[in-house]
């Protein structure tokens, strides 16, 4: 069971892409807004306007995509997807022609 719970097809990313208004004042208050919602959720920063989240389970995924569905701003386009830690680990970066290395993949500690 324990074996199952670190499984890389289990374990699950939760990516966040969007592209917000940001022309009047107004509308970039509500994009900066969305981006500190999604920081606070514990997202992190992987490219502008791409934010990436470790979810240990598909069910715990579900629970932040439906967080983020919550704070969609009513102007914009917003994509939600989830990719299993395989896959993730599998992403090949490069800045210019160089290869980047990936950041470490989050280990999950276990409380008993």
């Amino acid at each position: 069971m324990s074996q199952d719970r670190f499984n890389a097809y289990r374990i699950m990313w939760v990516l966040v892409m969007y592209d917000l208004p940001t022309v009047t004042k107004i509308e970039k208050k509500r994009a900066a807004k969305f981006r500190k919602q999604i920081l606070s959720d514990g997202f992190t920063m992987f490219q502008f306007s791409m934010y990436i989240r470790h979810c240990p389970s598909r069910e715990n995924a579900e629970v932040h995509i439906q967080r983020v569905k919550k704070i969609i701003p009513d102007y914009g386009l917003v994509g939600i997807f989830c990719i299993t830690d395989k896959q993730f680990g599998e992403i090949e970066l490069f800045r210019g022609k160089k290869p980047e290395i990936l950041p470490p993949t989050v280990q999950q500690l276990e409380l008993f």
